[in-house]
């Protein structure tokens, strides 16, 4: 009897149009697919919810209207395209295992995949320079996070990870693939991926690992040089509550940042790292499914002031359709 993780094998050596991809997310626990469908489909609703809230909150509400609020909306509008992306998907190989994906769908999901990562990096990075400057540079900022620059700098991080998502999807999708074509994954990553290719992929990880430290490195160490100057900052303050105030509006973030980083650099540093298939899903886990699902939980319940403008929004809706 085959593994379970065995997939018809290929013949001979194939190159990745001419074959399906099957996923084989959770194939080593079959018996409790039916149960974790159930807990994904309801983590998937769930975070739809959470960040279309967030999303209308901020774009009605007039008190959300600051960089702040327009940044977390970019952010909600990031985690839903992220679900909508991966969640569907896992559905139907948790509820239909064994059917098969075509390369140009898998390789779809793999760019939107990157694409979404790249940008939730650099949105979460905007957003620590953000809180920097109203904590660190309160009489300037207003002058330098204008609406424009705002804009500028959300359609960048929106941008950015296009060109790299697109080369290096276009780059593994042109490996030849032999063996099984079963993916032991829930969703095309490139670890999985690496692990069907037939030939020398040294130079392909050492530039995925070159572009994970561009994208993701960095960027953590500019968050933490800004939450650096943000905590000498609030040290300095002389009022407990002006302490308090500085902090809770950055606790949220940085409890974002922790649960993101602290996920997707285990996966994306070593994409052929030692551990296990099923070790890299439940990892993978937490920033495709829970960490969209806990973002606006975040956000709401440690913010007194989407907590208000979700007052405000619901009794002006009642007000308005009151005859």
């Amino acid at each position: 009897m085959p593994p379970f993780w065995a997939a018809p094998p290929l013949t001979n050596h194939s190159r990745s149009g001419e074959l399906e991809f099957v996923l084989l997310g959770f194939a080593h626990v079959p018996s409790l697919r039916p149960m974790l469908a159930v807990l994904f489909l309801a983590a998937f609703l769930l975070t739809l919810l959470g960040n279309t809230l967030i999303v209308l909150l901020t774009s009605l509400d007039p008190g959300l209207r600051v960089p702040m609020y327009l940044f977390l909306r970019q952010l909600a509008l990031v985690e839903i395209c992220f679900s909508l992306d991966v969640a569907p998907r896992l559905l139907v190989t948790l509820l239909r295992p064994g059917r098969g994906m075509y390369p140009t769908s898998c390789a779809l999901q793999l760019l939107l995949v990157l694409s979404c990562v790249t940008t939730e990096c650099l949105l979460l990075t905007v957003m620590a320079w953000d809180r920097f400057l109203a904590i660190c540079r309160p009489l300037h900022y207003g002058t330098i996070m204008s609406l424009r620059l705002c804009h500028l700098l959300a359609t960048t991080c929106w941008l950015a990870g296009i060109p790299v998502s697109l080369v290096f999807t276009i780059w593994l999708f042109n490996f030849p693939y032999c063996g099984s074509r079963g993916i032991r994954h829930y969703l095309c990553d490139i670890a999985p991926l690496l692990s069907l290719v037939c030939a020398d992929t040294r130079v392909f990880e050492a530039s995925v690992f070159v572009a994970t430290v561009l994208i993701m490195i960095i960027p953590v160490c500019l968050i933490v040089m800004s939450y650096t100057r943000i905590l000498a900052a609030v040290l300095q303050m002389p009022s407990a509550s002006g302490r308090h105030k500085a902090l809770s509006t950055c606790a949220s973030h940085l409890i974002v940042v922790i649960l993101f980083y602290g996920t997707t650099g285990v996966i994306h540093l070593r994409p052929k790292s030692s551990y296990s298939p099923e070790s890299k899903q439940v990892v993978s886990l937490s920033y495709t499914m829970v960490t969209p699902m806990f973002n606006p939980l975040i956000y709401s319940l440690r913010n007194k002031e989407v907590k208000a403008a979700l007052v405000r929004v619901f009794i002006q809706r009642r007000g308005t359709f009151t005859p």
